[in-house]
């Protein structure tokens, strides 16, 4: 089953998957809720981060004509290491995570921060290390040089 789970949901859907968990337990379990000073500001500006970033990623993809679809990673045409892919391996996927962020601040309930460790261990098994795996396959010592200089997430 966990080979049969990867590359097969597109990181958009779990990202989606996640935030609607997060409402469902912060609405309907609601377990600690808080309210910060400028939450919804915080909030706003975690998110603009995480957008930031992750469209970074995608235009990086998009200058180095490479694809973005992560569910097909063999069908990269290249190595993407410049930009924002000097700092992290997977920047869209630090947008989602900073984007989700942003919604627990918004929604305020502690319970609803669950949503970011499921979405960083999903993302770890069932995207990244295969998409690594089909990367050094790929490219070899040039992928494995790039992983050994830049890390997986920041």
């Amino acid at each position: 089953m966990k080979k049969s789970l990867e590359l097969k949901i597109p990181p958009a859907v779990v990202f989606l998957l996640c935030a609607v968990v997060m409402w469902m337990l912060a609405s309907r379990l609601s377990a600690i809720s808080f309210d910060i000073l400028g939450r919804r500001v915080l909030a706003v500006i975690v998110a603009g981060i995480g957008i930031s970033i992750g469209v970074a990623g995608v235009l990086a993809f998009r200058g180095a004509r490479t694809t973005v679809d992560p569910r097909y990673p063999e069908k990269a045409s290249t190595v993407v290491t410049a930009g924002i892919y000097q700092r992290s391996r997977n920047p869209m996927y630090v947008g989602l995570l900073l984007m989700l962020l942003a919604w627990g601040i918004f929604l305020a309930d502690a319970l609803a921060f669950i949503g970011l460790p499921v979405f960083l261990l999903y993302m770890n098994r069932f995207q990244i290390v295969p998409e690594e795996r089909a990367m050094q396959e790929q490219f070899g010592d040039d992928y494995r040089d790039y992983m050994r200089v830049v890390r997986r997430w920041i």
